[in-house]
């Protein structure tokens, strides 16, 4: 039987409102570009031309710049058939929201957004889901039947197993040795995992277009004064009380905080890889319109002739 048959209707009903609302607000801004959800510079090779302030130094032809005796970069043409890649972090931890949604929620959100949006003209989707038993890995495909079947397992992911921290190191390599093609690679996660994982994220991006997709919950920065408390590690089923009412207990809580988030954005920042938070207290959409925008402002105003509006 089809799996797509026999999950319930009200996941159904979620990814079906997904699909439209992503369609309806995104679609019109990416209308005619080839280059996927977020845009960059494609990997067949075009002409050289010299280079100019804001050019990405990666793309300098050394070849050509010691001919010519000036530098000069390769340009890329922009594939018509891109392949995506999802790796999605589905630890109990993202069972947790405190706003409007859980972080599963927006975790669910952002891989059908990249799903739907790059999952047509002839491209393909695969997926490597972590957090529950192990890296689970879905080959690349380009149907649409495919992508549902991807995104009802993400949905249908079970709560408070204490399925353990994520290694998204593993996953990360897995997918290294995988996606041999250069393609877009969307890794959605909180990020709260087993250390290790910036080698093999930057590794990542030597090859592929990464984006790194931070979902976040408010609470996960501030505590509100409300006296003592017992908080769950929904991964792990610790249980640890805490004095909310001491203020120097909440300033080390956003301080440690602010550093962890610090931590991950700068080592994203030296990897080039682009950094989308989305919060459970925020409208998810909108900051994703506005990630997309940006990003494919940026990289016109990087094209020859370009500029920035």
């Amino acid at each position: 039987m089809n799996p797509i048959d026999v999950v319930d209707s009200s996941t159904r009903q979620v990814l079906r409102r997904l699909e439209l609302d992503i369609t309806r607000r995104l679609d019109g801004l990416l209308q005619g570009d080839h280059r996927g959800l977020v845009p960059g510079h494609g990997s067949e090779l075009g002409e050289t031309r010299m280079y100019a302030p804001g050019d990405d130094v990666r793309r300098i032809d050394w070849n050509v710049t010691a001919r010519l005796r000036q530098p000069y970069i390769r340009q890329t043409i922009a594939e018509r058939e891109l392949q995506s890649w999802l790796v999605v972090d589905r630890s109990s931890r993202l069972d947790f929201g405190t706003a409007n949604c859980e972080k599963r929620d927006l975790v669910l959100a952002a891989a059908a957004a990249f799903g739907f949006l790059t999952s047509r003209d002839g491209n393909q989707l695969g997926a490597i889901l972590l957090g529950r038993g192990g890296p689970e890995m879905v080959p690349a495909r380009g149907s649409r039947k495919h992508l549902l079947r991807v995104l009802h397992q993400i949905a249908e992911t079970p709560h408070d197993d204490l399925s353990g921290v994520t290694d998204l190191t593993e996953g990360l390599g897995r997918l290294s040795s995988l996606a041999k093609r250069r393609g877009l690679v969307a890794v959605i996660s909180d990020f709260l995992v087993d250390p290790g994982w910036q080698t093999s994220m930057s590794v990542l991006a030597r090859r592929h277009d990464v984006v790194a997709v931070q979902v976040t919950d408010p609470r996960e920065y501030t505590l509100p004064d409300v006296g003592t408390i017992l908080i769950q590690d929904p991964a792990t089923g610790a249980v640890r009380e805490i004095s909310t009412s001491k203020p120097k207990v909440r300033q080390a809580y956003e301080t440690a905080a602010r550093q962890r988030q610090n931590q991950i954005a700068q080592m994203l920042r030296d990897a080039r890889i682009d950094h989308l938070v989305l919060s459970t207290d925020r409208p998810w959409l909108d900051d994703l319109l506005r990630f997309i925008a940006d990003r494919k402002q940026r990289m016109n105003y990087n094209q020859p002739g370009g500029s920035a509006r």
